[in-house]
């Protein structure tokens, strides 16, 4: 299992064969809210397992904090730290760019995921797409 900072258009399809995967046929998030406007400015990561992708995420600058986005892993990948290895190429290409806060929109069920990584939550819970979410920021 490695984690890639998307450089192909190859690359960037692979991230977006994950993201369509879990947010849109899993979650039934609808494919133009996941597909959004920001896909051209944000940095792409990409997890391969076994020459498949397996995983997904981006990262944002926002308002001079890292915004990270669109974290998720298909189902025949999750478990063995498929979602951590996503987080720690993240986190060190934010280091990269010379930020030191994160900021995360979670899925409520997600928040121990994230916890364990070191996010704490800033934020009542919010719907995004109709899903329950919570604002998490960790200092990196």
């Amino acid at each position: 299992m490695f984690v890639k900072r998307v450089e192909t258009e190859k690359e960037f399809n692979d991230a977006l064969t994950v993201r369509k995967e879990v947010f849109v046929s899993e979650q039934n998030v609808p494919e133009e809210e996941e597909i959004d406007e920001y896909e051209n400015e944000a940095a792409h990561f990409v997890l391969y397992q076994d020459d498949k992708p397996g995983g997904a995420g981006r990262f944002r600058i926002v308002d001079g904090y890292g915004k990270v986005e669109r974290i998720c892993v298909s189902k025949d990948a999750r478990k063995g730290g498929s979602g951590k290895a996503i987080m720690q190429s993240i986190e060190s290409y934010a280091k990269e760019q010379g930020l030191d806060t994160l900021k995360l929109h979670a899925q409520t069920h997600a928040i121990p995921f994230y916890e364990k990584i070191g996010y704490d939550v800033i934020s009542e819970e919010f719907l995004d797409a109709g899903i329950p979410h919570r604002t998490m920021k960790k200092n990196i």
